[in-house]
């Protein structure tokens, strides 16, 4: 069978996968989306960051839990004053670098000062602009001093950017991919195959693998095709469709995990551009939506969870209730009185880097019509989209990973967010979101939460139908945590041998 499958991949696919055949029994091969088309960075600040290398290779001080909560990572233990506008963090002992150098306070001021540098505008200081000030006081523990009370603070940093680099970092390039994570950089080559090899010191115990290595295959099709070939040993942190999983359900040789997440695929009307800025249209083309029919073609019937443009996903303690069914006569209605009586044409770009954009973007094309939307998809090669498409076209397919509350709505739609892909910018939004992190009542906070994210609903301009289940398909030999992908623990992934 290798044979014909391999061939199906094509030749440009091929020259992305060349990768042994033959790897070492305990070397984990995970292939990545190449999302900066080679320019994916080390640094975990960086708008071009690597997120699979950067996730194996760096530590946090705070953690996801199995089902979202902070758990407790470089640091050991924190608390916060009364007013919760200071918070005292005490490090983990015992921690080193890969280099052998033992973890410090200053490693930790060191890294939240260059990512909460203005100069430096990086798109995580967006989400931790509440942090004012960084020390260490004579216990030797980490003070965060905020410009103003957060409940919140361990959750905001949960951040998967918000890693701990040595002191240094940006002076000496020899400290570029060096981490206290579970895993040592060996070779970087983001669109090749950038290897690592287990980190024996790891405070939380060795590793299981002897190795990783992340392949670059931009192509969705292509990495399932892979995973039939033999050629990686899971499906990757994106997972497969509905219509791959398929292709392994009654495969004995492969297993897989369906976990559900907070991860959504979308389709943003930019509110910036000459036509979605008015938010009657933005409005009409959310409504054409029939989400539970998405759902049900994409994914089978309970495989994903119909969310209501809100990308608060339903784990969070702040998710707000919602319905949205599909409303065509609300939508003509809101389009004529846009000036749109005799019907409305929109491009959308969409690629094939995304195993649910191209479908999901051809359902809504269909569903859409039904208003008198016409909509033409026009599809980007997947090694491009990123940087041709994603943010630059007035109206696109984008895809986000999970995010608590406060993250996940100041980060994408916060007026000056670096990342507000929709270009939405409401006022009354903003004030929602500072009130709420200013807010130490649990209920007040939740009402706060709620009503932003209510107001997003009613105004915004990202269509997010869904939240999807994660379908992590691996060779029958691999082991990996059954939790959402933040949650995972590096170290107890287990490859036991070649079948």
């Amino acid at each position: 069978m290798k044979k014909p499958l391999i061939a199906a991949i094509g030749l440009a696919a091929l020259a992305q996968l060349a990768v042994p055949q033959l790897a070492h029994a305990e070397t984990l091969r995970t292939p990545h989306w190449v999302e900066f088309s080679g320019k994916e960075s080390l640094d975990p600040i960086s708008p071009t960051r690597f997120y699979s290398a950067n996730q194996l290779i760096y530590s946090r001080l705070v953690r996801q839990g199995s089902k979202g909560e902070p758990m407790s990572d470089l640091a050991s233990e924190w608390q916060a004053n009364p007013a919760a506008d200071e918070w005292t963090f005490t490090l983990r002992d015992g921690v080193s670098f890969h280099n052998g150098k033992a973890l410090s306070a200053d490693d930790v001021i060191y890294s939240f000062t260059r990512l909460l540098d203005p100069e430096r505008d990086a798109p995580a200081r967006a989400a931790l602009s509440v942090i004012e000030d960084i020390s260490v006081n004579e216990a030797g523990q980490i003070v965060f001093r905020l410009s103003q009370s957060h409940a919140d603070l361990p959750i905001l940093l949960m951040d998967y950017r918000a890693k701990i680099v040595p002191v240094g970092f940006d002076d000496d390039t020899s400290l570029q991919g060096i981490g206290t994570g579970p895993f040592k950089l060996v070779e970087f080559d983001p669109q090749g195959t950038t290897t690592f090899e287990a980190f024996a010191d790891y405070w939380e115990g060795a590793p299981k693998l002897d190795g990783m290595d992340l392949i670059g295959i931009p192509d969705d099709n292509a990495r399932t095709q892979a995973l039939l070939a033999g050629q990686i040993d899971w499906s990757g942190w994106n997972g497969v469709n509905a219509q791959q999983l398929r292709l392994f359900s009654s495969n004995p040789a492969y297993h897989y995990d369906s976990i559900a997440t907070g991860d959504w695929r979308g389709m943003v009307f930019r509110a910036d551009d000459e036509v979605f800025q008015d938010v009657r249209v933005r409005r009409a083309l959310r409504l054409v939506a029939d989400r539970e029919e998405m759902v049900n073609l994409l994914f089978g019937k309970g495989g994903a969870t119909i969310t209501c443009d809100n990308p608060v996903w339903n784990g969070d303690q702040y998710k707000l209730a919602q319905e949205c069914p599909q409303d065509l006569d609300t939508a003509r209605s809101l389009l004529s009185d846009a000036g749109y009586a005799d019907g409305l044409e929109i491009d959308v770009y969409t690629s094939g880097v995304d195993n649910y954009f191209r479908p999901m973007t051809e359902l809504y094309q269909r569903q859409a019509a039904e208003a008198g939307i016409t909509v033409n998809v026009h599809n980007v090669p997947a090694a491009d989209y990123w940087n041709t498409a994603w943010m630059k076209k007035p109206a696109f397919t984008t895809a986000w990973g999970q995010r608590p509350t406060d993250q996940v709505l100041n980060e994408i739609f916060q007026s000056e967010a670096n990342w507000n892909e929709s270009a939405y910018k409401n006022p009354e939004f903003d004030a929602l979101l500072a009130k709420a992190r200013a807010t130490l009542d649990d209920e007040a906070r939740t009402e706060l939460y709620h009503q932003a994210q209510a107001l997003l609903t009613e105004t915004g301009a990202t269509l997010i139908p869904f939240h999807l289940n994660n379908n992590r398909v691996m060779k029958r030999e691999v082991h990996i945590p059954a939790v959402e992908h933040f949650a995972i623990r590096w170290h107890q992934v287990d490859k036991q041998g070649e079948s």
